[in-house]
């Protein structure tokens, strides 16, 4: 949808469940000297300014980001690296993350469809390795697969506007795997009293692993928890949810 602005949601707990996960499993991947291939289907601006106009509208960094002091891991490594060039009130979206934790030979590949969006992430991810699609992003990932290096993740990050789009996701990764069986697949989904994530999740129609987080919003309103899907995980994944809770402990806590 391109009248969805992530900029209101940033550093958000939903936000800070999927960037602790995606950085673990970005430091797992590196480990070894094989360059990877990063795709995200809808990328977003990249950076978003914490005292800006959106962000203090809903509040919702204050219950997240800003409401823990992380330990040592990748995510609090890749903020303090952003930070440290942008300053004190930039939280980095995922494009930004994977570009401080990837390597010079790692290539990503962005896909964003809304104007604004891809202007603001051309100007904020400036790097060789680094490329911005103006498309959309399920057609451009599997136009794209499999890549070279041929190793690599893929993040799905859909904003759920229409109820369509849990099945969506689920016809993409099925699609994705069935052209690309290498590529390891995150995808992150919002947990709302209807639970329509279930027909993501029944869609996949193959084996993953899943994390679930809840929390409170102090508005009451929207979502109650988020979770993270992974497919095609790497040896030593299912440590990943384990180390992204303890980091979180006190803000997120296990669904169920």
């Amino acid at each position: 949808m391109l009248s969805y602005q992530h900029a209101y949601h940033a550093g958000g707990p939903a936000d800070l469940h999927k960037h602790l996960i995606l950085a673990e499993l970005l430091d797992l991947l590196t480990r070894k000297p094989r360059s990877l291939s990063y795709f995200e289907t809808h990328a977003g601006r990249g950076m978003y300014d914490l005292t800006s106009t959106e962000s203090q509208k809903t509040g919702e960094a204050a219950e997240g980001i800003s409401a823990i002091t992380l330990p040592d891991c990748p995510l609090r490594r890749a903020l303090e690296q952003v930070q440290e060039q942008y300053g004190p009130d930039i939280y980095p979206g995922s494009p930004l993350i994977a570009q401080t934790l990837l390597r010079p030979d790692d290539r990503l590949h962005l896909m964003e469809l809304h104007p604004a969006e891809v202007k603001a992430l051309r100007a904020n991810l400036k790097a060789p390795n680094t490329t911005i699609h103006h498309r959309d992003g399920y057609e451009g990932v599997l136009a794209l697969a499999p890549p070279k290096p041929r190793k690599g993740l893929v993040l799905v990050d859909p904003s759920y506007e229409i109820k369509s789009e849990y099945s969506q996701a689920a016809a993409f990764c099925r699609k994705l795997v069935a052209k690309w069986p290498e590529a390891t697949i995150l995808v992150w989904y919002p947990i709302l009293p209807a639970a329509r994530h279930n027909e993501l999740l029944d869609g996949l129609q193959m084996p993953h692993l899943v994390n679930e987080v809840a929390f409170d919003l102090k508005d009451g309103k929207g979502m109650t928890g988020s979770g993270m899907v992974m497919l095609g995980a790497p040896y030593g994944a299912e440590a990943i949810f384990k180390r992204a809770m303890q980091s979180a402990q006190g803000l997120l806590r296990p669904k169920g």
